[in-house]
């Protein structure tokens, strides 16, 4: 007798439309809310939230000197970079006494990078720049140089950058750096600077 109650029951309940408890979780709408700020604000507020350093320069011309500014302060002697166009961008910061030609004992790595990711705080990286696989996660200390053209709101924008730039020849590697390497593998205490960089310098040149 109960079980012919509850297959009554069931039959009744399959014959009526329940309503959905969380309609506004059905569609195609995107999960992400559009960019309420500036993409250049919402990158330096992310990126500092995930322990980042941020520096905005008006011009070209600010670069050297700020960056300049950054090494004297932090004493650092032995900087690596390993592309021209970007030694040649901050030759008026004299810098040369500056250059080591070995990533492995170096204070710092200098780079590029193929954009930002604003909703993230993230660096795009990739294989196919001059610094490849390595310059950006094997020193200490990671200052990346990018350009307000290379802000991006979200992660698809940046691929869509990459395979606008590349075409069919996409790079061997595409990474997402989001602040200084960190885990909490280790008796669960956060620990920083163990699997790459234990800081990561943004220097953001408005163009």
């Amino acid at each position: 007798m109960a079980k012919e109650v509850i297959l009554k029951k069931i039959r009744k309940a399959l014959t009526e439309s329940t309503p959905l408890p969380f309609p506004q979780s059905e569609g195609t709408a995107s999960l992400f809310q559009p960019c309420q700020n500036e993409l250049e604000i919402q990158f330096a507020e992310e990126f500092t939230k995930l322990q980042g350093k941020f520096a905005f320069c008006l011009n070209k011309e600010q670069l050297p000197a700020q960056l300049k500014d950054l090494i004297t302060q932090k004493n650092w002697t032995k900087i690596f970079c390993n592309e021209p166009s970007l030694k040649q961008l901050l030759s008026a910061g004299s810098l040369e006494n500056f250059y080591t030609e070995s990533l492995v004992d170096c204070d710092v790595s200098i780079t590029t990078c193929e954009s930002l990711v604003a909703r993230t705080g993230s660096i795009v990286l990739s294989a196919a720049s001059p610094g490849g696989r390595t310059v950006s996660v094997y020193a200490p200390v990671h200052i990346c140089i990018a350009f307000t053209q290379q802000l991006v709101y979200d992660i698809k924008n940046a691929l869509q950058l990459v395979k606008e730039k590349y075409n069919q020849n996409l790079p061997s590697l595409i990474s997402f750096a989001t602040g200084p390497s960190r885990t909490a593998d280790i008796e669960k205490t956060l620990v920083t600077g163990v699997h790459g960089p234990k800081e990561v310098y943004v220097f953001l040149v408005d163009q």
